[in-house]
């Protein structure tokens, strides 16, 4: 039996119980098989060997990377395709995880940073909404479009704040500018954003010129650790943690402490894991080099270390499901500007990176939260929620 029949045999036993569904399976050479009772909800297409050692090694990155390179396909919806390796708990994506110490120093934190946001903006302006939101929307209804969930988000945590006039704001990790513009334009609060993206920074400091709001808006292109001797009345950061690394949370809330003012309110948003799994090793190579997703349990843990009081907390799941879903379809639409310029291994890997996530989220393998603490007693807030939904 010849190296190419051996993969084969590999591979067919490898597969036929990773998915719920009925699917097949396309070969190479012209051979399918078919596996579960029904229609086929997918085929899975190998193109060419994928090494069975690097599968047993790591199937998670060998896989990845066999379709970044077209060496599989899929013929079916991708995102549905993930979703039922996720809801298999038998599956190998939910064995894949790395925990190894990273080193996030301030130099380091810069270099992933702009391996992930220093693409460009002209390749995010493609397919995010108008304001060049990277995050989590807020849907107020599923049919919400994209850009209208953003501005939700930003609506809902500026609420969730208190926020009042005159009052100061740091953004931690501001993206495109959005929500210090908004703070500012909308309260007339003093904002100041910080982002390591040299891309974004130009670009926030082109909409404060543009906007004329030098007087009320500030950004830095710094770390925020680099930030001395200013203090805030609020203080938020919006999908910028699961970038620090487990060794670095303590810093994060420490850091946050210091900047805040007594009884100073500050919000964080971000994504959360399950079990302390981490992340996977493609998206820590391709996509989100050193990032970490935290627990709530270790998030609340440095809450607590710092003497933080937990005001609020709440899970927005579903909404980066829906957030991701609105991306992958925009993204394909922007193709055609895409392949431009960047090649087919690029665009491969985005389109799984997109379909991933959103199979993720749905799927409950991560979950997204908003945390809302205060810096020591503040007495000043509303006595219920119902201020977050005005």
């Amino acid at each position: 039996m010849n190296t190419m029949d051996l993969n084969k045999i590999f591979y067919k036993t490898f597969l036929k119980d990773v998915f719920f569904v009925p699917f097949q399976i396309k070969f190479w050479d012209g051979e399918a098989v078919k596996y579960g009772e029904g229609e086929s909800k997918f085929t899975l297409i190998i193109n060419s060997p994928i090494p069975v050692a690097d599968i047993k090694s790591d199937p998670t990155m060998a896989l990845g990377e066999a379709y970044m390179t077209n060496k599989i396909d899929i013929d079916g919806d991708l995102q549905k395709v993930i979703e039922s390796l996720y809801n298999n708990s038998k599956s190998f994506l939910h064995s894949t995880i790395i925990n190894k110490k990273l080193s996030n120093n301030i130099k380091k934190s810069k270099d992933n940073v702009q391996h992930h946001y220093d693409i460009g903006n002209d390749f995010y302006r493609l397919w995010l909404e108008d304001s060049m939101t990277y995050s989590c929307g807020y849907f107020q209804s599923p049919d919400d479009t994209l850009n209208g969930a953003q501005k939700n988000k930003v609506a809902h945590i500026l609420r969730k704040l208190n926020l009042n006039e005159g009052q100061t704001l740091l953004d931690i990790g501001c993206g495109w500018g959005e929500l210090i513009i908004t703070a500012a334009k909308e309260y007339r609060a003093k904002t100041m954003g910080i982002t390591l993206s040299s891309e974004q920074f130009a670009k926030i400091k082109e909409r404060i010129k543009s906007e004329m709001l030098e007087e009320l808006v500030e950004v830095q292109l710094l770390d925020y650790r680099e930030l001395k001797n200013r203090k805030f009345d609020r203080v938020i950061s919006v999908g910028m943690i699961e970038h620090v690394g487990k060794d670095y949370l303590h810093e994060y809330f420490s850091t946050v402490n210091k900047l805040l003012v007594e009884e100073g309110v500050s919000l964080l948003h971000c994504i959360t894991g399950i079990n302390g799994a981490g992340t996977n090793t493609w998206i820590n190579k391709y996509i989100f080099p050193g990032g970490y997703i935290p627990t709530v349990k270790e998030l609340i843990s440095h809450m607590s270390d710092e003497d933080f009081h937990l005001i609020d907390a709440e899970s927005l799941r579903r909404h980066y499901g829906r957030t991701l879903e609105h991306w992958a379809k925009n993204f394909e639409n922007a193709l055609p500007e895409i392949m431009k310029s960047k090649d087919e291994t690029f665009i491969r890997m985005w389109r799984l990176y997109l379909n991933a996530c959103a199979a993720s989220f749905n799927s409950g393998n991560i979950d997204i939260h908003q945390f809302l603490f205060t810096k020591g007693v503040n007495n000043e807030l509303p006595w219920t929620r119902e201020y977050m939904y005005k």
